[in-house]
């Protein structure tokens, strides 16, 4: 039998991690060490994670193709400024490190972001006790590499910062960028509103 909070009947503060002996002689559960309140799962999870990873996915697609940023000389502008476009120019530079983590944390992890989420909605609407530790697990990798998304951000506004010299050269950022951030910031939203403990509210269920 596996143990778990909930059949223990104790809830997890989301503020401070405590486990607390749910008190209802208030009215409302708080936790015993932050006062946070408690819940035994968070509210509407489910509808509020779809929410935001079907934004990210709407947003995905223009955030790849349009220009992340705009850069001009004395000799033209650069109209392929795409995240893609960007890792291609890197590697044909002879960049390669620098291409693959612009490759990874820029198109693969949100995506991967974006198609895990969705798995571990559908399983867990679905009430599925599919593997349900690697599935935990699974999230929490989704949880932790959520912030390496934005490093291609981050070399876009160094950039800005740094090539100023107008009307020499000048770096602005394009209407992808702000489509990355969107999605970047979407797919963390969906992270934190997703409740892993609805993945073992089958295996409870299963074992009770």
């Amino acid at each position: 039998m596996i143990a778990t909070a909930a059949r223990a009947g104790m809830l997890h503060c989301e503020a401070c991690g405590l486990l607390n002996r749910p008190c209802t002689a208030s009215g409302r559960m708080h936790c015993a060490r932050c006062e946070a309140p408690l819940h035994w799962r968070k509210p509407n999870a489910i509808v509020r994670t779809w929410a935001f990873l079907i934004a990210a996915a709407i947003l995905y697609v223009p955030a790849n193709l349009l220009p992340v940023i705009r850069s001009g000389s004395l000799f033209g502008s650069n109209p392929h400024d795409t995240i893609l476009g960007g890792v291609i120019y890197f590697w044909t530079s002879g960049s390669w490190a620098l291409a693959i983590i612009v490759f990874v944390a820029s198109i693969v992890v949100p995506g991967t972001k974006i198609v895990s989420l969705t798995l571990l909605l559908i399983t867990s609407q679905r009430r599925s006790r599919w593997r349900p530790h690697e599935r935990t697990r699974l999230y929490r990798i989704v949880a932790y590499i959520g912030r390496w998304s934005m490093v291609d951000i981050y070399i876009g506004a160094i950039s800005v910062a740094l090539v100023q010299l107008q009307p020499f050269a000048s770096i602005v950022p394009g209407p992808g960028a702000i489509y990355f951030g969107s999605v970047v910031i979407l797919t963390m939203l969906a992270s934190e509103s997703f409740d892993p403990r609805l993945i073992w509210d089958p295996v409870d269920e299963g074992h009770g």
